[in-house]
């Protein structure tokens, strides 16, 4: 359904009638999130393009010192003003309050600088319309490599998908994705602690933890709008130190067993051979001899700290659910 159409007949056809589309389901109020930082040149057509698909548009204006709150306003959207930035985590943690304020059956997250086209809302929405999913994400990637992406975010996407994934459990083809639906039951799921953009592999691994059903559906993003000043690079490792902690705490035997485990298979595998051929009358150096000591006892010790944090974090689920 192109843009043009739907304003014409925006009048007849509002956002609780596309939710009544699917037979025998009740009307859905759609609250869709933007969380916005100096976004002046794109947040009016963002927020009148998605009042067609939504009930309530919430832009949360994150500390900035140009106009967005302003024209967000005169746009129609519900605004939130945070006086400073707090980052994009707060940002959404402020605006999924608001849209349980405003009523929302299903909450759609996404970003206020026009890469994200609001014609796919309605696919979003519908498998938790139809009762199929919790939480929908939007994939660039979910049947093919998009193309426009550039080389170096592919790269870096494909490492934060295989860590976010391990971190989570699931099998995520875009975990990066700012483009995302939720039925407004699971609101409190969500830890929302990330800074930055950090706060996208936070929410998957949350969801993953509590074990929620998860859908992809294919979007389209546009990059000749994307107009972040930070550094790629960076923002990939600091996305990438974000789940390495969060595997830490959540998933101890990945990030200490595992390697426990390698490592001191290496030591003995060192002092298998060693052994060998000390029996055919050859003598030990020194140095090989501490560094298959260091591997054994550092493989230990891993291993079993990854043992006992995870039984500690078993514990502690348990308590929060009895």
């Amino acid at each position: 359904m192109n843009n043009e159409l739907f304003v014409g007949e925006s009048a007849e056809y509002t956002a609780q009638e596309q939710s009544q589309c699917v037979k025998g389901t009740a009307p859905q109020n759609i609250t869709v999130i933007l969380p916005a930082l100096n976004e002046e040149v794109s947040i009016g057509s963002v927020v009148l393009l998605t009042k067609f698909y939504a009930d309530n548009v919430i832009v949360v204006d994150d500390g900035s010192s140009d106009r967005t709150a302003e024209i967000a306003r005169n746009a129609g959207a519900e605004v939130v003003q945070h006086e400073i930035n707090k980052g994009k985590g707060a940002a959404l943690k402020t605006g999924f309050a608001a849209a349980a304020n405003l009523g929302a059956d299903i909450i759609v997250t996404m970003d206020s600088d026009g890469q994200h086209n609001p014609d796919d809302i309605p696919k979003l929405v519908d498998p938790i319309i139809k009762g199929g999913a919790d939480m929908v994400n939007g994939s660039r990637y979910l049947n093919h490599h998009d193309k426009n992406t550039p080389i170096y975010r592919r790269v870096g996407q494909t490492i934060l998908d295989t860590a976010t994934n391990m971190n989570s459990g699931l099998k995520i083809t875009d975990s990066q994705s700012g483009f995302r639906a939720f039925s407004a039951s699971i609101k409190d799921v969500f830890r929302f602690n990330a800074q930055g953009m950090a706060i996208e592999s936070e929410m998957l691994a949350d969801a993953g933890h509590h074990s929620l059903r998860i859908t992809e559906v294919e979007i389209g993003v546009r990059y000749d709008v994307d107009c972040s000043t930070e550094n790629p690079v960076k923002h990939g490792i600091g996305v990438l130190v974000m789940i390495l902690k969060d595997v830490e705490f959540d998933r101890p035997l990945y990030y200490f067993t595992a390697p426990g485990i390698a490592l001191g298979l290496g030591g003995l595998y060192m002092g298998a051979r060693f052994l060998h051929e000390f029996m055919l009358g050859k003598g030990l150096n020194f140095g090989p001899t501490m560094v298959m000591i260091l591997l054994i006892i550092v493989g230990t010790f891993m291993t079993l700290t990854g043992i006992l944090l995870h039984s500690m974090a078993a514990v502690m689920r348990e308590t929060k659910t009895a």
